[in-house]
């Protein structure tokens, strides 16, 4: 039973209003996310501090076996390159194939490198892992590394805001080095474009890509811009590479690419920067990096809604 508790300045009944109170927090408790981050390099901690200002518990992931317990994890921005090297090492564990096996079932975002990991297909990626990009996969989609640039061509631009969203404005996208989603296949929803020229060195790559592509060609392996050579302040030239076709990637060979046009004059190209493949997020911008919280506010809605999904009913 409950006791009778009387305020002692006026001698108001006050039992009701704290048994509410308990109800309350308790129910909260019980539904707080945990969400994990991908802490091998990047902007890990920009993340948890933006999933926690939205209600979120979070825990740096280095290992397969922090995995354990998370209701959702976020791959975020920095190289994937490095990234790459990292997860297949021995000192991580595998990473990569414990992530695999994550994104399954739970909500998985990526922002920027994140997002590379995440794409089925890549183009522009570097040459210094053997056997090309090391990367998770599982988003029927093509990804160009660095196609806004260098670090020094970093920017700001306006873009949509996530759906649903009591807060239509546009979204703050700060882009880094930001690859661009040049096509997504069936069953990957575009949650937003922008449009945008690309760097140098992104548009020798689509130019090949392009004139492969009209030639009749259906490529996936190709040659890929790696470096830059520059002698003089007007004499730059294109150092090439090409990646080893992977056992288990020859069955690409016999799909077609679909590139964005580009307009005259300006090269410059509607490309994707937001898509959403059932449990799993890409941003090629950095939402981390900003005040607005409303992209982490989105993901970890997906992460509620898997966690209510999943929940076994209640009994009365």
């Amino acid at each position: 039973g409950s006791r009778l508790i009387f305020c002692c300045c006026c001698s108001s009944p006050l039992y009701l209003i704290t048994l509410q109170f308990n109800f309350m927090s308790t129910s909260s408790d019980e539904k707080t996310p945990l969400v994990g981050v991908l802490a091998l390099q990047g902007a890990f901690e920009e993340h948890q501090h933006c999933l926690e200002a939205v209600g979120c518990k979070t825990r740096q992931v280095r290992t397969p076996q922090e995995l354990d317990g998370l209701d959702g994890i976020v791959l975020p921005g920095g190289e994937s390159t490095a990234m790459g090297l990292i997860g297949t090492s021995g000192s991580s564990g595998n990473m990569w194939t414990a992530l695999q096996e994550f994104k399954e079932t739970k909500p998985t975002w990526g922002t920027c490198a994140g997002m590379i990991l995440l794409a089925k297909k890549c183009v522009g990626t570097s040459a210094v892992i053997q056997n090309g990009q090391a990367l998770i996969g599982g988003v029927d989609m093509l990804v160009c590394r660095n196609y806004f640039g260098s670090q020094i061509s970093s920017f700001e631009m306006p873009t949509q805001p996530p759906p649903l969203s009591n807060n239509q404005d546009s979204f703050p996208g700060v882009f880094i080095r930001a690859p661009a989603i040049l096509s997504a296949g069936p069953g990957v929803e575009v949650l937003a474009k922008v449009v945008a020229t690309p760097c140098r060195q992104a548009a020798v790559v689509l130019n090949e890509l392009e004139r492969k592509i009209e030639a009749g060609e259906k490529v996936v392996v190709m040659g890929l811009v790696d470096a830059l050579e520059r002698k003089s302040q007007q004499e730059i030239s294109y150092k090439q590479v090409t990646n080893e076709l992977q056992e288990e990637k020859k069955e690409m060979m016999e799909e077609s690419i679909e590139l964005p046009g580009a307009a005259d004059g300006t090269n410059a190209r509607e490309v994707i920067c937001v898509v959403r493949k059932d449990n799993v997020l890409c941003t090629a911008f950095h939402p981390e990096l900003t005040r607005d919280y409303r992209w982490h506010e989105y993901f970890c809605n997906m992460v509620k809604e898997s966690m209510a999904s999943s929940s076994p009913p209640s009994s009365c």
